[in-house]
């Protein structure tokens, strides 16, 4: 029996002492066991959510001795790690948010296949959806630690109360409202252009909502090119938004010149320029920590609008723990971030959803996150991951290149459709020939 089931009831213990005192745990019985040995993890969290992280690895510091050293990398996390596993500096573990760069690294032979305790865990914690987005050529790779429900839509309660709006339920309802908020002195939507994988999770929505679930599995293996009619359709209905200066906060250039941070802030700062903002749960996150807006009461969200009478559907991403080394303590680590132990942790602290249905509901820290992590959990197998995620890196995880600068040059163009499309085919085929 693997030694992690022994102490899951004092990963619990510390995990709840963690998000009652902030991050400070003490020592508990059965601790030791992997005493001396050191695993690095790599990952793509920095600033508070780095923090939060740290607690987590923590609690399996305190619960097995082994020392865990986590190394940050933020958006390059592709590119560090690429370099690390070619230089022969793998770390032990690494958490990705590409699945496509996970098919890579395995077709290479660089990653190691879960263990059976680990695959048990997944199976029996997850929707099977989860399982198949880790799994490629019949093994399974990856474990969905930290997962993002990306068909959200923030907005100021303050903002649609001035113009006597519910919350839209249609793409062209969603334009409406903005129009309206428009005419108070506002902009309807900020969009944080300045990070390209923002316009990914735009185009992405509206793609599945247009062309549906399985033309998106198709163009997400370059099945079909992105000079496809469908492509253009969708790209068509991102720029009624994106080409309408007077409904996106600064218009294409102001856009272009935005972090992700700054479109929250722009919405829920002091000074609001805009009504709503899109983006993942993780949105909730930035809300806390650089406003004072209080999540549930000034900030609300709404699922993405349908669009053509479309069904509900929810574009999702994830950080998925991959193990490249193969020995005692990083095992131990897999088969804790499958637990829920593990998760728990995290959802105390805030600023988390996950796929494992195991947590408790009661483990999340408000009633808006605990809404979300329900939704993705009820949602079982009717997920679609992000798309530029499941491609590959070059093309759908580069800062600067590929997908990312490709939807960044249609928001400064939205109404060069047929440019867009030539570039994105370009940068695809080029990407998906590697």
């Amino acid at each position: 029996m693997s030694r992690l089931k022994v102490t899951a009831a004092l990963v619990a213990a510390l995990g709840a002492v963690a998000a009652c005192s902030g991050g400070t745990t003490t020592p508990g019985p059965g601790g030791g066991a992997l005493s001396g040995q050191t695993v690095e993890v790599i990952g793509p969290w920095t600033g508070d959510e780095q923090l939060r992280f740290e607690q987590v690895l923590e609690a399996f510091t305190k619960a097995t001795g082994a020392e865990v050293r986590y190394t940050p990398a933020g958006d390059e996390l592709p590119t560090v790690l690429q370099t690390r596993v070619q230089g022969g500096t793998p770390p032990g573990v690494a958490l990705v948010a590409q699945p496509g760069l996970v098919e890579q690294l395995a077709a290479a032979g660089s990653l190691k296949a879960v263990s059976a305790d680990v695959e048990r865990a997944v199976t029996d914690n997850n929707a099977g959806v989860w399982k198949k987005f880790g799994t490629f050529g019949g093994k399974l790779y990856g474990v969905h630690f930290k997962a993002a429900n990306k068909s959200t839509v923030w907005y100021s309660e303050k903002a649609l109360q001035a113009v006597g709006a519910q919350p839209p339920k249609t793409w062209e309802e969603f334009l409406q409202v903005g129009r309206a908020v428009v005419d108070t002195g506002q902009a309807a939507v900020s969009v944080g252009g300045a990070d390209g994988w923002t316009l990914t999770d735009w185009f992405e929505n509206v793609y599945l909502r247009t062309a549906g679930p399985e033309n998106y599995d198709k163009l997400a293996k370059h099945e079909i090119p992105w000079t496809d009619p469908s492509v253009r359709k969708a790209l068509e209905v991102l720029g009624e938004l994106f080409g309408d200066a007077r409904l996106v906060e600064g218009g294409s250039a102001g856009a272009l010149q935005t972090e992700f941070p700054q479109s929250v802030i722009n919405v829920f700062g002091e000074e609001p320029k805009a009504a709503m903002v899109f983006e993942a749960d993780f949105v909730a996150s930035v809300i806390g920590t650089s406003t004072k807006a209080k999540v549930g009461e000034d900030a609300k969200f709404f699922k993405f609008p349908s669009i053509g009478g479309s069904r509900d559907a929810v574009v999702a991403g994830g950080d998925m723990a991959v193990q490249l080394k193969d020995d005692e303590a990083t095992n131990e680590l897999m088969e804790f971030l499958a637990s829920p132990e593990s998760g728990r942790v995290w959802a105390g602290l805030g600023g988390f959803l996950s796929p494992n249905k195991s947590i408790p509901e009661d483990a999340y820290a408000d009633d808006v996150t605990r809404d979300l992590a329900g939704r993705l959990v009820d949602a079982g197998d009717n997920v679609r991951f992000d798309m530029s995620d499941l491609a590959p890196a070059a093309f759908g995880g580069t800062k600067g290149a590929g997908e990312w600068k490709a939807l960044q040059d249609f928001l400064a163009a939205p109404r060069d459709v047929d440019a867009a499309v030539q570039r994105l085919e370009s940068e695809a085929a080029k990407a998906y020939q590697r």
